[in-house]
């Protein structure tokens, strides 16, 4: 027997592991480049640090000699982890990020040629952090202050530019939504050269100085080159132009690379990956071997089968055929629901049935999708855990304008509170107009000193005084009426459309804030209880990445969920408009980048997948996204020869009409409010026992047995979630 077998053996023996066949041909060509296609679930870790050890202890290669890029931090740590566990005996291996290689080849670059120079990202000083320049730059440009959101947009702008080595003659071809962004970055980059004493860079930067410095610097390209014998770079469907050409310059010498990816599973062109480089290895490494790991071992027989096929209506990629042999585990489940707002509600009454919340996640396209479901998981006493919680929303512009807007229905004293809000009223009210009252201080309503005070025209006072009423008549009304009439009769979404128009914002996005604050306002008696719900919501979504590894549901972005896998998988807000999106329809790369955004989503789900639609949203006839279309067809197609396939259910929820589908009945669930009482035992299926310490409004506030959770009275009535102990 020889060494190599020898290996395996050793390995099946010590640590319980069998590589199949694919498996082991990339762990025993070790000499020259090679591209590892790895399909979901094939055993791609396993592969590499079997890789690795295989290097070291059969061809006696120094741990030191063999450098392994990863795309993230966390995926650095998650392989060292993996590796140690595996091989502790063994010498540690450099694991690292990109940024890291990058940021140590710049760091020895500068200190050689006596340049100081500051990062401004990450733990930087917020005077010269990335943010805070650019947020001047834009303000001193455009007379206004960027929004979060077009902050985002702008820096993703950058990073793409960055990524991508776009020339600067070509910036103004890069699409943004941005007003300005090509004149900006400009601005940013003189800013980073002549701004300070010293130069600054962002993380992108690292990237193209270090690949500047790699090809200038003839003695430190030398010096990297010889450092490691062997480089491996995982994940790399998502590595940018420049990180590749940084890795084409670490090994150019001896050209021992194994590049783990798979061009199926790119979803990050947007912020410059460049999948089609893996189509064009060859071209780069002409002698390079490609292997296909095509085995899935996560999921079923149902979900693997629908995937594999559902990805070949994309053209450019290389042509693999997932497989399996794990055995079916029951049909890919369609519902359409009849409207958008009952989408959180459904997902509660059926998630809420589960015992191991640990092994189901929610995935959606956009993160605004999360906060419909907060709300409703929260009520329910639902515990979910968020990767990257996003607490924009509550201090998005559009929240803000909503709560100040209330806030006028208390008082109209305060000119600093209209100044927010004067110019999406239906009054007209101009910034010199409000500058004439601001310094009044005469107790009177700022409305009344407008119309004494401020030069209107002869339309204006009629308006001012219609706002002035309404906002009177507000006064005390419920949340969710109050929005409707902000919308409606303050002409706040007209307002809407104008900003739209004039600064390019996403009408559809600034809408569907409006709707996810009448979904949290749905149920609640006053503003003040709208208003500290928004906090305790903000509060309990900071809190939600502390519940990593805990026994809760994972809410995630089809984009943060690569690299996971579930037991009970639920994609949801499936419809033309979302996925794909509406600017993907007539872009063929785009196109195919959302099918494969839609195949990573549907690859993380092990048993249980469902799919999620409704018929209408915002009063508007939705169409099932085209994928899930071509989904049900597979599925038909395969039932023909097979009894697997597909359950499509038209579902009406819980108290919402005739032909509700109800979840089970529980006879011993409590049905009348005024049960709800200081001081009474009650049971929750998910918590166990407990005892309720305060009933205010719809809130109840119940001690169980290892924590205190609030819930929604009347989504407790509905689910049947609490049972009186007494009676049990």
């Amino acid at each position: 027997m020889n060494t190599k077998q020898d290996f395996f053996t050793r390995k099946k023996e010590e640590l319980a592991v069998v590589l199949n066949d694919v498996q082991l041909a990339a762990v025993r060509h070790t000499e020259g480049p090679l591209l590892l296609l790895a399909s979901p679930g094939s055993g791609k870790t396993t592969t590499v640090i079997m890789r690795i050890a295989y290097l070291i202890e059969e061809k006696g290669v120094a741990p030191s000699r063999i450098k392994a890029i990863t795309f993230s931090r966390a995926a650095a740590n998650d392989m060292k982890d993996r590796f140690r566990k595996f091989f502790p005996y063994l010498q540690p291996v450099d694991f690292s990020t990109i940024h890291s290689l990058a940021f140590e080849l710049v760091r020895a670059y500068f200190r050689k040629v006596n340049m100081p120079f500051r990062l401004i990202e990450g733990d930087a000083d917020m005077q010269f952090h990335k943010k805070t320049i650019l947020r001047n730059l834009y303000k001193s440009t455009s007379g206004v202050n960027i929004t979060e959101d077009q902050l985002e947009e702008l820096m993703t702008y950058i990073s793409y530019i960055k990524n991508k080595m776009v020339p600067s003659e070509k910036w103004a071809s890069v699409a943004t939504e941005v007003p300005g962004a090509e004149r900006i970055l400009m601005q940013y980059e003189a800013f980073k050269r002549t701004g300070t004493g010293q130069l600054l860079l962002d993380f992108d930067d690292m990237l193209t100085k270090a690949n500047e410095i790699l090809q200038k610097d003839a003695d430190l390209r030398r010096m990297y080159q010889e450092r490691y014998d062997y480089v491996l770079t995982d994940e790399s469907q998502d590595t940018s132009m420049v990180q590749h050409v940084i890795v084409e310059k670490l090994v150019q010498v001896h050209q021992n690379l194994c590049v783990v990816a798979d061009d199926d599973q790119s979803i990050y062109s947007w912020r410059g990956a460049e999948s089609a480089y893996l189509l064009n290895f060859k071209k780069v490494y002409p002698d390079a071997k490609i292997l296909y790991m095509e085995q899935n071992y996560r999921s079923s027989q149902e979900i693997v089968t629908a995937a594999n096929q559902f990805i070949k209506r994309n053209k450019h990629r290389y042509d693999k055929n997932m497989f399996t042999e794990n055995p079916a585990a029951g049909p890919i489940r369609f519902v359409r629901l009849p409207d958008y707002k009952y989408q959180a509600k459904y997902l509660a009454q059926n998630i809420g049935l589960l015992e191991n919340f640990f092994e189901t996640a929610v995935l959606y396209r956009n993160n605004t999708s999360s906060i419909a479901l907060i709300n409703e998981f929260d009520r329910a006493g639902i515990p979910f855990y968020m990767k990257d919680a996003d607490n924009r929303f509550f201090s998005h512009w559009v929240v803000q304008d909503i709560l100040n807007m209330m806030r006028l229905t208390f008082t109209d004293k305060r000119a600093d509170i209209l100044e927010q809000v004067h110019s999406k009223l239906n009054g007209y009210i101009t910034k010199q107009q409000l500058e004439a009252v601001k310094r009044i201080r005469n107790n009177k309503s700022v409305f009344d000193n407008l119309i004494q005070y401020a030069p209107l025209k002869a339309y204006q006072k009629k308006q001012i005084l219609e706002v002035k009423e309404t906002l009177r008549q507000m006064n005390g009304m419920p949340p969710l009426d109050a929005i409707k009439v902000i919308r409606g009769r303050l002409g706040y979404e007209k307002a809407l459309e104008n900003l739209c128009k004039k600064f390019g914002f996403r009408k559809d996005y600034l809408i569907g804030i409006l709707n996810t604050l009448e979904e949290i306002a749905d149920t609640l008696s006053t503003m003040e209880e709208f208003a500290a719900r928004l906090k305790h919501l903000e509060q309990v979504l900071k809190m939600a990445k502390l519940k990593k590894g805990k026994n809760a549901v994972t809410l995630s972005t089809f984009h943060n969920s690569k690299g996971l896998e579930f037991e009970n998988v639920y994609m949801i807000d499936l419809v033309e408009g979302i996925i794909p999106g509406s600017d993907e329809k007539e872009d063929e790369l785009l196109m195919e980048e959302s099918v494969r955004l839609f195949y990573v989503a549907m690859t993380r789900a092990k048993k249980s997948l469902e799919m999620v639609s409704y018929e209408k949203r915002n009063g508007n006839q939705m169409m099932d996204s085209r994928f899930v279309s071509a989904i049900k067809k597979i599925v038909s197609g395969r039932k023909k020869t097979t009894r697997t396939g597909s359950v499509e259910r038209k579902v009406k929820m819980v108290g919402l009409g005739k032909d509700t589908a109800e979840i089970p009945y529980n006879p011993n669930a409590i049905k009348d409010v005024s049960a709800f009482t200081v001081g009474k035992k009650v049971k929750h299926r998910v918590f166990g026992h407990g005892e309720i310490l305060s009933v205010d409004g719809d809130t109840l506030e119940i001690r169980f047995e290892k924590r205190v959770v609030k819930l929604s009275a009347v989504t407790c009535l509905k689910m049947g979630l609490l049972e009186e102990v007494d009676k049990l």
